[in-house]
């Protein structure tokens, strides 16, 4: 029985909370882990007990009483650290052992007593790891030289992104201090990919992935109100406030502003009809005590409903209690998005997930029906992954060298080649990048050494160094002495304008440049503060199922009448293109133009625009809808699309004039714009576009018109 293979302490841990059983995952995890030095992925539903089936054997098994911290716990999220920490310190009591939170908001006297008395378990994100290696590359081989588990929360949301190499990368770091590795555990809810995420451990023949299938009853409920404008009907409002006025609830809109528009708007409804106000906006533009402050009221309150609109910061793992309902406002950008929000509310044993989903355009609604047919039909998307990250190893070269203080050159370059991070760069790449970097004088050789250079300083001594991801430039809004948030500096920031932020209405009374902060007031009236950001990337998958969906005459019984009849209106728009087959795609002729509906994923999109672009012929990419608009005649098109494939002979010229004329294009990567031309043609070609699946898809598909089959 797994219980009894606990340790006595966990036991009484388990007797004093009143489970009645564990988990299945907890079950698997606690066999497996006792009795193996294997990497384990634990993948189950959220609210499944992950934590404790990682930690409760993990507890057991290592001795505590040896030197040094034994477990590393690294988190995507400062707030998701916050909300373990008391989780895991509840189980250590029963051990005292001490957990240790080490992040940028952190204690710092609690920092500085782990580094005089290494022990226990630390909790921290990668950005942190990577200021450690930085600044204080002695404390990492005097906290980290005696790791006997690593546990990386939430690992799906690292696996095929920068922030993954970056961590993939400090992972190898730290790995290279021993001559036997810790064992590293991954937790998560939505992978796609099994096999990359046990590529993304390390050791992909001793990884092991268990895999609990239980799944949770989920109803959902689709409604269609078609906006006319930029914001969201009132009618849809009205609708969303009576659904939602008695639970609670989160709203997951697909921005900022959008959530910051609903709360304002919810509460405002709730104000006039005297409903409870308990309406928040919760993203990163909050501030964070406010943030704290939502996260703490929702888990701690019992009796009162309330509301919260938020982003992607509730999607992951952070305990914020019982919640009754989830709502999505118009399609979410993946289907592994999907699952996380969906899985936030009915977290109770036994009970069911709750989904609202509002439309606010047909195309929109097709997204959603077709991303939720592929929730019910268990796919996630698979991550995309860059074999050859030339910007990432740039950043990791820097970040070696300064911890180096001065490195052999020989040495960087074996370093670099050894990381599992970059494996697939080749020898030849990496000294051409070292190269490059000593010319720009980001290093600096002196003799066959290599240090930091002059502009190189300037970089890896700020903050905004540790991460990979690049964060807007905002300004601290205060009201009195109070912060509220951070807005991006936008023709919307004048004095005397009103934004919505922190769910409420305030007017700009000043606006201070040089310290970066804009002082308001309450006001009644105002618009949605415009927030930056980049744009969703649409897996093709989803994009075939939306074709699925068009093309069929399938009822669905989660629609209301006002989503059938706009699924309807959409479906006959396209009932003269005589689609009988998935490789069949519609071409839309117009006055001197032509518009091609590809169903197909983003990059391919943006590579058929590419192709096009190659050859002469400038289109204009609609991806919300997959359609290029084409000026051609249906004939003229057919001519060149025959040829189109030989464009890919000079593909790297076209990109290289594309960049050069529109120098935003590696806007995608923080640290691509100190790679050579070269290196960022080939950046935009793995990460930007996608040649090998845009050729396929151009091989296997046959475009139909009105009439005629093309």
């Amino acid at each position: 029985m797994s219980f009894q293979l606990l340790s006595e302490a966990i036991r009484r841990f388990i007797r004093d909370k009143g489970w009645e059983e564990l988990r299945p995952i907890q079950v698997a995890a606690i066999n497996r882990i006792m009795s193996s030095d294997d990497n384990f992925i634990l993948a189950s539903r959220t609210a499944s007990g992950k934590t404790e089936a990682a930690f409760l054997p993990i507890l057991s098994k290592v001795n505590f009483n040896d030197s040094g911290v034994r477990v590393l716990y690294i988190s995507p999220l400062i707030a998701l650290i916050n909300d373990q920490f008391l989780r895991i310190e509840e189980l250590c009591k029963y051990l005292d052992v001490s957990v240790t939170k080490w992040h940028g908001e952190a204690n710092r006297t609690e920092k500085q007593r782990l580094i005089r008395d290494p022990k226990g378990i630390v909790l921290i994100t990668p950005e942190s790891i990577e200021a450690m290696f930085v600044n204080k590359p002695y404390n990492v081989k005097a906290l980290f030289s005696n790791l006997q588990y690593i546990v990386i929360d939430e690992i799906h949301s690292f696996v095929g992104t920068d922030r993954g190499v970056q961590l993939q990368s400090l992972l190898s770091r730290i790995q290279s201090l021993y001559t036997k590795p810790p064992v590293i555990v991954g937790l998560s809810a939505t992978i796609g990919d099994f096999q990359a995420a046990k590529r993304f451990v390390g050791d992909e023949a001793r990884t092991k992935v268990l895999l609990d299938r239980t799944a949770r009853e989920t109803e959902a409920m689709f409604r269609y109100f078609e906006a006319d404008g930029a914001e969201l009907p009132l009618d849809l409002l009205k609708n969303l406030y009576l659904e939602t006025r008695n639970d609670k609830v989160l709203i997951f809109p697909n921005s900022r502003g959008r959530a910051e528009e609903v709360a304002v708007k919810l509460k405002k409804i709730a104000e006039k009809v005297h409903g409870h106000l308990n309406y928040f906006s919760h993203h990163s533009s909050v501030d964070r005590e406010v943030r704290e402050y939502v996260e703490h009221f929702a888990k701690n309150n019992v009796r009162q409903s309330f509301c919260i609109s938020c982003t992607s910061t509730l999607e992951l793992g952070i305990d914020i209690g019982t919640v009754d309902e989830v709502v999505q406002i118009d399609a979410t950008h993946s289907i592994a998005s999907l699952i996380q929000r969906v899985g936030r509310s009915g977290r109770k044993e036994g009970a069911r997930s709750n989904l609202f989903l509002y439309a606010t355009n047909e195309w929109s609604l097709l997204q959603s029906v077709a991303c939720w047919l592929l929730y019910k039909e268990g796919f996630i998307e698979p991550p995309s992954i860059v074999d050859q990250p030339f910007d990432l190893l740039l950043h990791q070269a820097l970040s070696i060298v300064k911890s180096s203080s001065g490195i052999q050159l020989e040495e960087l370059v074996i370093g670099l080649r050894g990381n599992a991070a970059f494996s697939a760069i080749k020898e030849f790449e990496v000294r051409e990048i070292l190269d490059y970097l000593i010319e720009l004088d980001l290093l600096e050789k002196l003799g066959n050494e290599i240090i930091v250079g002059v502009d190189g300083e300037r970089l890896v001594n700020n903050r905004n160094f540790y991460t990979v991801f690049k964060t807007e430039e905002s300004f601290k809004v205060i009201h009195g002495t109070t912060a509220i948030g951070d807005v991006p500096f936008s023709p919307q920031i004048i004095e005397g304008e009103n934004i919505l932020l922190s769910a409420r209405i305030w007017k700009i009374l000043s606006i201070d440049q040089k310290s970066k902060k804009i002082l308001v007031v309450s006001a009644k009236d105002g618009k949605k503060p415009t927030f930056f950001g980049t744009g969703s990337i649409i897996h093709q998958k989803v994009r075939e199922k939306m074709l699925e969906v068009l093309i069929c005459e399938q009822q669905y019984e989660f629609l209301d009448d006002h989503s059938s009849q706009a699924l309807e209106k959409l479906r006959g728009d396209f009932s003269m293109f005589k689609i009988d087959h998935e490789k069949f795609r519609p071409i839309k002729e117009g006055v001197q133009q032509i518009q091609l509906f590809t169903f197909t994923g983003t990059t391919i999109n943006r590579t058929i625009q590419l192709l096009l672009n190659a050859v002469g012929i400038q289109s204009i990419l609609d991806d919300q809808i997959s359609s290029l608009e084409v000026p051609l005649s249906k004939d003229a098109f057919f001519v060149i699309w025959s040829n189109i494939l030989t464009s890919l002979e000079n593909i790297d010229d076209k990109i290289l004039e594309m960049l050069q004329q529109n120098p935003v294009l590696m806007d995608f990567s923080k640290w691509g714009e100190h790679l050579s031309t070269q290196y960022k043609v080939k950046l935009l070609k793995t990460r930007y576009y996608n040649i090998d699946a845009t050729k396929m898809f151009i091989e296997n598909i046959a475009w139909v018109s009105a009439d005629v089959a093309g």
